[in-house]
């Protein structure tokens, strides 16, 4: 599909504190879109709108909150006159046994990934049908495989994944294109959070390549923006992950097989993995939501 210029059209991003959403809404601006970000980082937001080339604000807001979504849907059209495109990547992730794992973190993966893209849909759908525009949900390589020690995560990608292939064959014939962005481990907060805990970096480095690498997150980015830029139904930030959709079926069958022998291996070393959210992301989620722990007393 030809690409369609950005310039002038109006992007939300949701998410947009830092990682993808960050140089996302920095390539998209720089591209002549005109930028609303949101999120739950006010001051990270301010400052990443400040550096943006075109027209941008910021707006504080959990996307799991209708309400506040919808206040936020309506503020952005007063501002810009119009909105063109919503990327949907706003996210969280967890790691670790699940008969182990925080059931409030756990749950919380759900509710951002999963009920925050479907919050964030409902939102901007009136707007974008005006516009005739585009949708776009970030998943995940989880969604199209699963893996032991992220069944928050796993269960989440795969939730947006099926929700927004079923919104495309609702809203397609009221001229709204829905795309699916899939990315593998790319080099963020989430990720480089994930990787402080021993036993989750070891069994990542065990997975078959090209799996089993971080990867930079310019690429990923700027694969997205084409992907935006040709309204694509998937988007893929790694040049690999369109192959795996093809052998997908096959996966639950392998790992199940090969994680289970890798699990039986970590056994000893899992007490205590995995008991919150990762990265600086999932800290701002938590202390957001007033629940960061409590430090020990000395």
């Amino acid at each position: 599909m030809s690409r369609v210029s950005l310039q002038g059209q109006v992007a939300v991003v949701t998410g947009a504190a830092r990682g993808v959403g960050e140089l996302l809404a920095r390539k998209l601006s720089a591209r002549g879109a005109k930028v609303a970000l949101v999120g739950l980082e006010p001051d990270e937001l301010k400052r990443v709108a400040a550096r943006l080339h075109t027209e941008a604000e910021s707006w504080y807001a959990d996307v799991t909150d209708h309400a506040a979504m919808a206040r936020v849907a309506g503020e952005v059209k007063e501002r810009f006159g119009k909105v063109d495109i919503v990327v949907a990547n706003a996210g969280v992730a967890s790691g670790g046994p699940f008969v182990d794992s925080d059931p409030d973190a756990w749950r919380r993966v759900i509710e951002v990934n999963l009920i925050g893209g479907a919050v964030t849909a409902r939102a901007f759908l009136p707007v974008l049908m005006e516009s005739r525009g585009y949708f776009l949900q970030i998943a995940s390589l989880a969604a199209i495989t699963p893996a032991p020690m992220m069944t928050a995560y796993c269960a989440s990608k795969s939730g947006v994944e099926a929700f927004a292939h079923s919104l495309r064959a609702e809203v397609g014939y009221k001229g709204v294109r829905v795309g699916v962005g899939y990315l593998s481990w790319t080099d963020t907060d989430m990720v480089r959070g994930a990787d402080q805990d021993e036993v989750m970096r070891e069994l990542r480095s065990r997975l078959p390549w090209p799996s089993n690498r971080t990867y930079p997150l310019g690429p990923a980015v700027d694969r997205i923006v084409a992907g935006i830029e040709r309204r694509s139904s998937h988007v893929y930030a790694q040049w690999w992950l369109r192959g795996m959709q093809s052998v997908r079926g096959y996966l639950p069958g392998v790992i199940g097989a090969v994680g289970a022998r890798e699990m039986r291996r970590f056994e000893p070393r899992l007490k205590g993995v995995g008991r919150g959210l990762v990265g600086a992301g999932g800290a701002a989620d938590e202390e957001a939501r007033g629940t960061l722990p409590t430090p020990p007393l000395p």
